[in-house]
């Protein structure tokens, strides 16, 4: 039976909750923070989804997906730039409550804007949107869809014009730490802002709203219904500055294809003066493939389903040898689903889904959230001292 291991969590995991914006750091806390890079800073366990940005500027030029950008040389980072940016737009919502303003990438000609929820939900109903396209070219939109669990959302310009230029999707799957990269975004209301870095990990489990405790995943996250669950997401990290108002924005690979949707910062946490907050070489990103799949679901429907296991699950270790092996302790199983089907137990412990490392709750729901319904995947589990591989076929998450 697995045993609970301290309350720091899953390694490798960022986890947060959301405060009030522009909160001060404190010299005290050295600890990590993730930030929606929406607009402002956040304390220790805390997201911000803040406002006070702009954004303008842009990235590329067709919908057709490709393959691994050529790793020829060194990159050429003005030419990438030329292509990727008339494709990012700036996105300003207001509402009763304020304004919040936020990145976009141009999904298709009809007009389809691909941004994060958080950048257009926190003003609610009747909230009015306004899209930019370069320096001064303004147009209204409304929302198609959004999709809260994945922090991802569609809106659509009301009359588009027709020099729009989709982005180049590359495949987020053939990426390799230490590609290059380059983001895109109106940081600080500097518009037309590029940076560029190097992919520094991948499948990066990070948790952009408030969780329950440090290592427990709500059993409605796994079995499905209605949930106040974490965004977890099993993104893309990378050393590319990513500061407030890149939210929705654009990260690109050396060839100026989009691999992943700009979401997340990390930042020193704390209280108080002699703090630092912004970035700190540590961003996240929602791989492309995952973007895909959610996207075009809320572009045909205006809802996107998502796949789901059927479990609870909180971190969890076992003693084998002079090692400790971490993953996710499976808790209740739901009745008919698909972990039931494939047999899952209460007691096991998940350590991998598809050969990737699971190395707690979190990491497993961001694993989770990179599939697809009807997707079948094999998890490795421990199980009364013995290790095997289990097949399971996910399905969509109910909605009850």
């Amino acid at each position: 039976m697995p045993a609970a291991p301290p309350s720091n969590g899953a390694l490798g995991v960022v986890k947060g909750e959301a405060v009030p914006p522009r909160r001060r750091f404190g010299r005290d806390a050295l600890t990590l923070a993730l930030a929606a890079v929406l607009g402002s800073a956040v304390t220790f366990g805390a997201v911000e989804f803040a406002d006070g940005t702009r954004d303008t500027g842009a990235a590329t030029a067709s919908t057709s997906v490709a393959g691994p950008a050529p790793a020829v040389g060194p990159t050429d980072w003005t030419t990438v730039a030329g292509k990727a940016a008339p494709s990012v737009v700036a996105i300003q919502v207001t509402g009763a409550g304020g304004g919040d303003q936020g990145s976009g990438v141009v999904w298709d000609a009809k007009g389809d804007i691909v941004t994060n929820n958080h950048v257009v939900s926190g003003q609610g109903a009747g909230a009015k949107i306004q899209v930019r396209i370069g320096a001064q070219d303004t147009y209204s939109a409304t929302i198609v869809g959004t999709d809260p669990g994945t922090d991802l959302a569609v809106i659509r310009l009301d009359n588009p014009p027709s020099t729009l230029t989709p982005i180049q999707r590359g495949d987020s799957n053939t990426l390799k730490v230490g590609d290059p990269v380059m983001a895109l975004g109106n940081p600080l209301g500097l518009s037309g802002t590029v940076t560029t870095g190097i992919v520094s990990a991948l499948d990066r489990p990070v948790t952009t709203s408030q969780v329950p405790t440090p290592s427990t995943v709500p059993m409605s996250d796994m079995m499905g219904g209605q949930s106040a669950a974490p965004v977890v997401t099993a993104a893309i990290q990378t050393n590319a500055a990513i500061n407030p108002g890149n939210s929705g924005g654009a990260l690109v690979d050396a060839a100026g294809r989009l691999v992943g949707i700009n979401s997340a910062i990390a930042s020193l946490g704390g209280s108080g003066a002699g703090s630092q907050s912004g970035n700190i070489g540590i961003g996240f990103a929602i791989p492309v493939h995952e973007v895909t799949s959610i996207v075009d679901q809320l572009i045909s429907t205006g809802h996107a389903s998502v796949a789901y296991l059927g479990i609870s699950t909180t971190d969890a270790s076992l003693t084998q040898g002079a090692a400790q092996i971490s993953g996710a302790g499976v808790g209740s199983v739901a009745a008919g689903s698909p972990a039931a089907s494939a047999g899952l137990k209460e007691g096991d412990l998940i350590t991998a889904l598809n050969g990737v490392p699971v190395d707690g709750a979190t990491s497993l729901v961001g694993r989770i959230r990179g599939q697809q319904p009807n997707q079948q995947v094999t998890l490795t589990i421990h199980r009364g001292g013995q290790i095997q591989d289990v097949h399971v076929t996910l399905q969509p998450k109910p909605a009850n």
